[in-house]
């Protein structure tokens, strides 16, 4: 392998979510197939999953948008913890370790912790973190946010338009 002055850059990004449901009634919608029902836009394709759904080891594509798709590995599935963690790999671009923990706070509301760790693996992936915007981050938590509880509260996807 050619050695190169490249530079990986790395940041991390926290948010946490307000979902009023209990870890039991969360967990499982932290899925890629969960996901498909409740989170507008969402599309997934299953590359290996003995179960058919998330478990540690299972394997998933997302599609790229002006960019390669991103393959996704699950790294850590612990229901009885209510913690997910995945890696993402967009080639030629960065890597993501995406953690997600749910926590019970009283008899009808939960904290959902989700911190993304993208690492630059050329300078097109580097641009890519430079370029990442703290507001688009909270929309996108707001948006994920809002959409779970409607889900939850109605049983039915919220629209983006509705957003």
């Amino acid at each position: 392998m050619e050695q190169t002055d490249f530079k990986a850059l790395r940041l991390t990004q926290h948010y946490r979510q307000t979902i009023h449901a209990q870890p039991e009634k969360i967990f499982p919608l932290l899925c890629p197939v969960s996901e498909a029902q409740w989170l507008d836009g969402w599309q997934y394709q299953m590359i290996f999953s003995e179960s058919g759904r998330v478990e540690q080891g299972a394997v998933f594509r997302t599609p790229g948008l002006d960019e390669p798709d991103t393959d996704w590995v699950v790294t850590l599935h612990d229901p009885s913890a209510h913690k997910v963690e995945f890696i993402r790999i967009t080639p030629f671009s960065r890597t993501c370790l995406l953690k997600i923990s749910v926590l019970s706070q009283d008899e009808t509301t939960s904290h959902v912790d989700i911190s993304y760790t993208y690492t630059g693996l050329s300078p097109a992936g580097n641009d890519y973190i430079v370029n990442l915007s703290e507001a688009d981050f909270i929309t996108s938590m707001k948006f994920w946010e809002e959409s779970m509880n409607h889900f939850l509260k109605s049983g039915h996807k919220l629209e983006r338009s509705a957003f």
